[in-house]
């Protein structure tokens, strides 16, 4: 089945072409898209697509941060019908919250998790995707979206701990624009994606949040666009996440964790035409893809958040899975980096 997201998260993409002096349409029917179909954003499109054109337009114009270009411009309304919602939550805590309730119907591939560890929270990005694919463009989307509903949920004087990038730094004259939106000094090369802030933050009042106006909204969500059932599979791929670090990812401890027998579990994962052994192996799949993008990790390391107590084993699992081991894969990625031959 084919990951589906609304054309809304290309909002930005034409005027961003615009400004690199870019004609997006050659890369656009590349994509199997068109402008007039990203001027329609309820229209759903495969969210492959999507990825793909950001990262084929970065290479095209040379423009590194086209992503963060893109998130530069958007407000809360791009998030579609439940921004309002989402706006009047009384602290960034039940923003959150309330994105994840409506994240069907806003975008079904992103994920967004809260650690909590100390007093400090971090806010993890990731994508679920059927098959794994290379990101950098809209994870700095999504990151720079995340920035700004935390913005608008604290106040124009808040500031993140730190802001982390999986991918390698980009040039030097591009610093500034991330520092402008995330209003920190990011750190790239990073062992996970996400926005560190101050645990206390989740739970400030929001200076903006109006209860009525909550209500009100709510009322009308109810009516015309109750919150999608999550998938079974979708929950589940969360909690592998969150476990896979700790070497937990197996079906007892992710049950546990959804509050659920473990053959409840099987019989959903059934009804919906997979298992768990097919989610596990996908959400491995796709964070393997973005760890050996990452130069800084060694293999044992990522053998290690991977779930794997070996690196033999972890390098078994990725020639089965991908058909090269982990090391010509990064070598791959090396050469696609620089350019080499």
């Amino acid at each position: 089945m084919e990951d589906l997201v609304r054309a809304a998260t290309l909002a930005g993409y034409l005027e961003v072409m615009a400004e690199l002096g870019a004609d997006p349409r050659p890369l656009l029917r590349q994509h199997g898209l068109s402008p007039d179909l990203l001027r329609r954003p309820e229209q759903l499109i495969p969210a492959r697509a999507a990825i793909r054109l950001l990262e084929a337009s970065a290479a095209a114009t040379g423009c590194i941060t086209l992503g963060l270009r893109m998130a530069e411009g958007r407000t809360l309304a791009n998030l579609g019908a439940a921004s309002l919602l989402i706006a009047h939550q009384p602290s960034l805590r039940g923003a959150l919250d309330t994105l994840r309730e409506y994240r069907a119907r806003i975008n079904a591939t992103l994920l967004v998790q809260v650690e909590e560890a100390g007093d400090e929270a971090i806010l993890h990005g990731d994508f679920a995707l059927t098959r794994p694919e290379p990101a950098r463009q809209s994870f700095d989307l999504a990151l720079g979206v995340l920035a700004r509903l935390c913005s608008a949920a604290l106040g124009p004087g808040w500031a993140p701990r730190a802001a982390c990038f999986t991918h390698p730094p980009p040039p030097r004259a591009e610093l500034p624009r991330y520092v402008r939106l995330l209003r920190c000094h990011p750190q790239f090369d990073a062992p996970f994606a996400g926005i560190v802030v101050a645990r206390a933050d989740l739970d400030r009042p929001n200076p903006a949040a109006d209860p009525q106006l909550a209500r009100h909204a709510r009322m009308l969500l109810e009516t015309v666009l109750s919150p999608a059932p999550q998938a079974m599979a979708a929950e589940l791929d969360q909690a592998i996440r969150l476990l896979l670090p700790a070497g937990r990812a197996r079906i007892g401890p992710c049950a546990a964790t959804l509050g659920l027998p473990v053959r409840t579990l099987q019989r959903r994962l059934d009804d919906e035409g997979t298992s768990f052994s097919e989610v596990l192996g996908r959400a491995r799949r796709q964070l393997a893809v973005q760890y050996l993008a990452n130069p800084r990790l060694s293999m044992t390391e990522i053998a290690g958040l991977l779930g794997y107590g070996t690196l033999a084993a972890f390098t078994r699992w990725h020639l089965a899975a991908f058909g090269l081991t982990p090391t010509a894969t990064r070598r791959a990625n090396h050469r696609g980096r620089t350019g080499a031959g």
